[in-house]
Formats: structure tokens, C-alpha cells, sequence
């Protein structure tokens, strides 16, 4: 585990990077190089390095999530989705639901939809519920789909929920430059 954290999480504090996006505010040049470093690690890293990444703290878990989702193994879709149901290392799960926005398809939106069910009518509850949302809006319209719909009705589980501050639109926004850029650097 010591390894695989040194050399996928820690150099450059690349974890906080991945944190909220951070990585979009980065100056033009030390974002194409950060796209670049991210898109070679995501295609070096090996599954079992992954696997143990996402036993690890929450750092290791979103780096982990992050790479998965620039090179799109979708192998681990049911173990991140356990993972995010399971909600147990804050800010992880920022990464799991980038994830399945990059996964496109229905067993992600699934997976998303599960999660919304979950925590979303716990007004209580401050997880990744935004995250969510935002990757549930983008397969929405990916996949020509309105999962996301019974959500925002007005008066809905969002309204009522500790989200209802945040602005879904917003949300999506965030995640299609998230995803857009994924898609930039493994060109």
C-alpha cells in the first residue's frame, strides 16, 4: 500500500488536486501537465494497486476513483458502488461519482440513483449528494434518460434535502468540465 501511495497519491500532493476539481483553477500549463501525468498514471496503475488504493484512507480512495474513471475500468463498477452506498471516507466519494459520469451507462446512473435514495432524505446528511446529482444529470442527458427528474420535482427529496442550497445545473456544469477533461487528456 506504502508504495502504490507514493507513487500515485502523495508526488505533488496530487490528491489535493483531485479534490473538488481543484485541478481546473490550475494555470493553463500546470493544468495540461497534470492532465498529462494524471492520463499516463491512469494507464500505468495496475488493478491490484488499485484495489489496495481503495482499502486505503481517503486520499488513496479518491486518487483511486480518479484514475478508474480517466481510464474507464469499468470492472470496478460494483465495488465503488458499494463503496459510495457505504459512504464510510469523506471525500471520496467525490471521486466514485466521477466515476460513473465517466462509465456512461445505465448501471452507473443505477448506482447513483441508489445512493440519491439513500441520503438524500436524511436532511441531516452534508456527503457527496451535489456529486451525485451532478453525474446523475450529466448520464441524464447522455443517455436520454430523466432519472434525476423525480429528485427535482418541486417540493422533491432535493428540496428537502441538505443539498437544497445547491444548484443542480451548476452541479452538472461542474461535472461535464470534470469529465471533459478526462476525455482531453486520454485523447
Amino acid at each position: 500500500m506504502t508504495a502504490a501511495a507514493d507513487l500515485y497519491v502523495k508526488p505533488g500532493q496530487r490528491y489535493l488536486e483531485l479534490l473538488r476539481g481543484n485541478f481546473l483553477e490550475l494555470p493553463e500549463d500546470d493544468r495540461s501537465q497534470f492532465g498529462r501525468e494524471l492520463a499516463t498514471l491512469s494507464r500505468q496503475i495496475s488493478d491490484s494497486e488499485l484495489a489496495l488504493l481503495l482499502v486505503g484512507e481517503w486520499r488513496c480512495r479518491l486518487t483511486a476513483a480518479w484514475l478508474i474513471g480517466v481510464d474507464r475500468r469499468t470492472q470496478f463498477r460494483d465495488h465503488l458502488s458499494a463503496m459510495l452506498l457505504d459512504s464510510e471516507a469523506v471525500y471520496s466519494g467525490q471521486g466514485y461519482c466521477f466515476v460513473f459520469a465517466r462509465f456512461s451507462n445505465e448501471s452507473a446512473a443505477a448506482s447513483l440513483v441508489a445512493y440519491l435514495d439513500r441520503y438524500l432524505p436524511d436532511p441531516d446528511c452534508h456527503y457527496d449528494q451535489a456529486w451525485a446529482m451532478g453525474a446523475l444529470l450529466r448520464l441524464d442527458q447522455m443517455l436520454s434518460t430523466n432519472h434525476a427528474d423525480r429528485y427535482l420535482t418541486p417540493g422533491g427529496l432535493w428540496a428537502k434535502s441538505a443539498m437544497k442550497g445547491r444548484d443542480p445545473a451548476e452541479l452538472k456544469e461542474m461535472m461535464d468540465d470534470l469529465c471533459s477533461f478526462a476525455e482531453a487528456i486520454t485523447v
